[in-house]
């Protein structure tokens, strides 16, 4: 193996494992739940694959089977033309433990196992919407996106879509045009871009602060079954996903259906009871399953934006009595200066790469530690 060398742009102490994270991706009947489970269990990928099968076989839902598919697994080389990929296009590759791996889609039961992403938008922004829709939108539906999104650019949302034709690209163009970070979520690697009409579009996107980012490698095309596995990512890193047309069939359907599955708030703009293009937002509205939008300021209001920040408050410490040693050390480091940047923390806590990155994962997992722009870090 030869990533000594390369992949320069790309943290020096990280790279010994993108190899093996990579590798993760690709064993068969390993998917990203029994990702999750061995992650947990070794906390590397590199871990994962030098463990014996008999600690693999006892890892909770991987049995002889899967362990057997990890312990023969050699096909190492093939993911070399991977790793000259992501250097070419300073692609940053978020592996699930990654700092940068946006943590609502964590918290989600199959969130990827690693995404490849374009872009110097912050996945982990305080506000994420997704805004969605039919591809073959009305004038009303054009109205309603742009006037929603302007709204959002005033709160320094990021918002997130699919890049598709309609809607979605309604969305990332007012996002531009009003200044918001914006993100594609794509249904293939990003060696290539559909719909091919949306390639100028995308690269604005990239150079304005935004990005593009997906779970599949750079070899794999637009499928059809692909765009579901896409929306269940549009849907879980977001706070909320604003349908704004839709009929009832559709990515946009399955996306509200996946973002009420991870409880992410649904709304959508209602339509004209015979409007075929309005018929998916009137029966999510009609089921319960999507909150009633009229206007952009009830977005806002519902996510609660305009009520005044809450003041911190130091935590108390009987509340961590469970934490273990790196995890309470890195409670005592945040507890006397905030936020602090991920490199001091690096610094000063004298942790490994990826024991301080173990560590800050299971305190946002708990609540405790929480991400800010810029690679900060603060106790909730």
């Amino acid at each position: 193996m030869r990533i000594a060398n390369c992949l320069l742009h790309i943290d020096p102490a990280m790279i010994n494992d993108l190899l093996y994270q990579l590798a993760l991706t690709h064993v068969p009947q390993i998917g990203c739940v029994h990702a999750k489970l061995l992650i947990e269990q070794f906390h590397s990928a590199e871990a994962i694959f030098k463990a014996s099968i008999t600690q693999l076989e006892k890892t909770e839902g991987i049995g002889t089977v899967r362990a057997q598919h990890i312990k023969q697994f050699r096909d190492f080389a093939k993911l070399e033309k991977e790793l000259d990929f992501i250097e070419k296009y300073k692609v940053k590759p978020l592996f699930l433990t990654h700092l940068e791996y946006p943590q609502r889609l964590l918290h989600c039961y199959d969130s990827p196992t690693m995404l490849f992403y374009r872009g110097n938008a912050n996945l982990n922004a305080p506000r994420i919407v997704a805004v969605i829709g039919t591809r073959i939108n009305s004038p009303y539906g054009k109205q309603l996106t742009e006037n929603l999104v302007q709204t959002l650019a005033q709160y320094n949302a990021l918002v997130v879509s699919g890049l598709a034709f309609g809607i979605d690209a309604i969305a990332h163009k007012a996002a531009l045009k009003h200044h918001a970070p914006t993100v594609g979520v794509l249904a293939h690697g990003l060696d290539c871009l559909y719909p091919t009409e949306h390639t100028n579009l995308a690269k604005e996107m990239i150079q304005q602060g935004g990005g593009l980012i997906t779970e599949f490698c750079s070899d794999i095309t637009a499928e059809k079954h692909h765009f579901p596995i896409r929306n269940r990512i549009v849907a879980g890193m977001c706070d909320a996903v604003v349908v704004v047309e839709t009929g009832t069939k559709g990515g946009s359907m399955i996306t509200a259906e996946l973002a009420n599955g991870y409880n992410r708030d649904v709304f959508a703009y209602p339509g004209r009871v015979a409007d075929a293009k309005s018929a998916g937002c009137n029966s999510l509205i009609k089921n319960n399953k999507a909150i009633l939008l009229t206007n952009a300021q009830e977005l806002a209001e519902a996510l609660g934006w305009n009520e005044p920040p809450r003041k911190n408050s130091l935590p108390q410490k009987e509340l961590f009595v469970n934490l273990n040693a790196e995890e309470q050390a890195l409670v005592a480091m945040l507890s006397e200066k905030k936020p602090v940047h991920i490199d001091e923390l690096n610094l000063k806590c004298g942790l490994s790469t990826s024991s301080l990155v173990t560590a800050v994962l299971s305190l946002e997992m708990q609540n405790i530690v929480q991400a800010l722009p810029g690679k900060m870090y603060q106790l909730v």
